[in-house]
């Protein structure tokens, strides 16, 4: 039997098929303006005897479709137990929103917190503030590490944080300082949500911001703690959601 987990997250969309002999296979493709025909075009190539789909835009197919759905928190805690047995604190920043969850020995979540109310400290928030650098994403975690120099951003909100990049820039303002500024201004949004759950050991840093090693090192040292990454964090919630799958109830 080959069961399978879809995350339809605001950036991309996530999509594991896993099989008897627990063969993963795994697919990423950008969520884009028609998600619908995206996820449709991914289940047509990979089709999987029983699915469940997860993320933040998983009403869609519980609409269109008959595929059951659950909430990406506990996909995401069952994905990343299934990696990291140990795991009792998961933080997962995504394209939207910014998640922290508290799991018990068993794997159970026993409390999470959310900053699902503006982009800012999250990937879309990146993606934004990388643009205005000139940087690509792909190197922006590794523009700001070691820069000289100190300044804060401000603004809570990304169209005002953006703006304060513009004027930091027309000031002359060296850009991998800016960049260092705008990581640190991630980590202190998601410090109080950490600080809300507690913190248990082993920390799993997951999500798509979890490949940037700016945003890496830095959280390691505020919460000083060794931080643990998947090769590919942004597989987790397609993964539990396939576990789920392959549970006889589904749920």
């Amino acid at each position: 039997m080959k069961v399978g987990g879809i995350d339809i997250g605001s950036r991309y969309i996530k999509y594991v098929t896993v099989t008897d002999s627990d063969s993963i296979v795994f697919h990423k493709v950008e969520t884009g303006h028609d998600p619908l025909s995206v996820c449709k075009e991914l289940l047509n190539n990979d089709r999987p005897d029983r699915l469940i789909a997860t993320g933040y835009g998983r009403h869609l197919l519980e609409i269109h479709t008959d595929i059951r759905t659950i909430t990406e928190i506990k996909t995401v805690s069952k994905g990343v137990r299934a990696v990291f047995p140990g795991c009792g604190t998961i933080i997962d920043i995504g394209g939207q929103d910014t998640k922290v969850i508290c799991l018990d020995a068993e794997g159970k979540v026993t409390s999470f917190e959310m900053n699902d109310r503006c982009a800012a400290g999250t990937g879309r928030f990146l993606e934004i503030m990388a643009k205005a650098l000139g940087y690509e994403m792909e190197n922006f975690g590794t523009s700001c590490s070691n820069q000289p120099g100190s300044i804060k951003i401000n603004s809570l909100c990304t169209v005002f944080a953006e703006s304060e990049v513009v004027g930091l820039i027309t000031k002359g303002e060296n850009r991998g300082v800016i960049a260092r500024a705008i990581h640190e201004s991630i980590i202190q949004r998601i410090l109080p949500l950490v600080q809300r759950i507690g913190v248990k050991d082993d920390i799993v840093f997951a999500g798509g911001c979890a490949i940037n090693p700016c945003l890496i090192q830095y959280l390691e040292e505020r919460l000083q703690r060794k931080v643990h990454i998947h090769d590919n964090p942004f597989i987790h919630a397609a993964y539990g959601a396939a576990l789920y799958a392959k549970q006889d109830d589904g749920l």
